[in-house]
């Protein structure tokens, strides 16, 4: 019953987060063993950027912060669900969830469609550098 994370090659779990009152899917993203320990600490999410190869609290440059509700980790133990209650947008883009484009089959293929994508922020404004 020990909580013993497998990380893969490069140190890292995949963490899908939810919304704890809708349960819709708000993100996908990684931790690693600090981004965990750091979760289970003090209840707030933490993730490791693989772009910036460095750790982040969602919501400390954005203020969209989240508050773990639950974790939970499946059966082997190589990915995390946090159920979360979000504060504003949980998307860099400044949308609610990350997942507001919707695959549909067109003429030519696959292509994109924009579902429950109005932005709750400016993205520019929020992420100056």
């Amino acid at each position: 019953m020990a909580f013993l994370p497998k990380f893969d090659a490069a140190g890292l779990v995949t963490c899908v987060t939810t919304d704890a009152a809708s349960g819709d899917v708000l993100m996908v993203a990684h931790m690693n063993d600090e981004a965990l320990r750091k979760t289970v600490a003090t209840g707030e999410a933490w993730y490791f950027s693989r772009s910036r190869n460095a750790l982040w609290r969602k919501g400390e440059s954005s203020g969209q912060t989240q508050r773990v509700v639950e974790m939970r980790t499946d059966c082997d133990q190589d990915a995390v669900w946090l159920r979360v209650e979000q504060r504003g947008a949980a998307c860099h883009t400044g949308r609610r969830s990350c997942f507001y484009r919707k695959v549909e089959q067109g003429e030519g293929g696959a292509r994109l469609v924009f579902v429950e994508a109005d932005r709750l922020f400016d993205p520019a404004a929020v992420y100056r550098k």
